[in-house]
């Protein structure tokens, strides 16, 4: 049987706040009904020689998912210095064109996956789907891994690109956005979408999917809160609506601007 006085709670993200630790080198996670898809994409990276997600090692005496601890940090508020710089936020866009890179020879046919991306959006390629800021780990100021693959589904580079940058950026409402960050939101979205290499074809698409992202990200958060989840719940009475309502403001106001800054005719 597993020690208690041996975990250690990580925190960082809200869906599963409160659930995710670690014990020695393993992170110890709830299970799913999708898991087996998402030990499948896992076990296909490491196949492929893709180091930038961890990897499944099976499951403990308590049914939990186990999966290989990537030595690092992720940027968890109040920010650390390192975690805005445009350094930090090309070396995100870098890793996950590699993930895309390594994920776009596994077959994902037959698989359960959570429904996540819309139709239009999905190409084949197992998209993250969840890039936010607490789920990537950073060494010396440098993104080195992806971690968090519950909503990983049928999907796309651009929409996993546009929900990537929409956090990055970040492509918000000044109020809502770090203070060294204000002002740069457009500015960060074309480094992002470069140091990425996103082909032109695509970057008209960044634009379209904007909006989309952030309608997806918040169609998890009302289902959650549908279903009394505590850290969600406390998270909108806190402003959450508000800020969500302010964001798809602002995305649908600066489409032009975005259009602009991406170099799309």
């Amino acid at each position: 049987m597993l020690d208690d006085s041996s975990e250690v709670l990580l925190s960082g993200g809200l869906t599963n706040a409160g659930l995710v630790t670690r014990v020695g080198d393993t992170v110890r996670r709830p299970w799913r009904p999708t898991s087996p898809s998402t030990w499948a994409l896992l076990d296909h990276l490491e196949r492929v020689g893709f180091d930038g997600a961890p990897r499944f090692l099976g499951l403990d005496d308590r049914g939990r998912e186990m999966l290989s601890f990537i030595p690092g940090e992720a940027a968890i508020e109040p920010y650390q210095d390192w975690a805005l710089t445009d350094d930090a936020l090309v070396s995100v866009a870098e890793l996950l064109r590699r993930y895309h890179d390594a994920a776009a020879s596994f077959d994902a046919a037959g698989r359960t996956w959570p429904e996540f991306v819309p139709a239009e959006f999905r190409e084949g390629l197992i998209s993250h789907n969840d890039p936010n800021l607490d789920n990537v780990i950073f060494s010396g100021g440098v993104a080195v891994g992806l971690i968090d693959f519950d909503l990983a589904s049928p999907g796309s580079a651009v929409w996993d690109v546009t929900c990537a940058a929409r956090l990055w950026a970040p492509l918000r409402d000044e109020r809502d956005a770090p203070e060294e960050l204000r002002g740069r939101s457009l500015d960060r979205l074309r480094i992002f979408i470069d140091a990425y290499g996103l082909a032109r074809r695509d970057r008209s698409r960044v634009v379209d999917a904007a909006i989309h992202t952030h309608e997806r990200c918040y169609r998890v958060v009302r289902t959650a809160l549908g279903c009394g989840h505590e850290t969600f719940g406390r998270m909108w009475r806190d402003g959450g609506q508000v800020r969500a309502d302010r964001t798809r403001r602002w995305i649908a106001s600066h489409s032009r601007q975005m259009q602009a800054i991406l170099r799309v005719q």
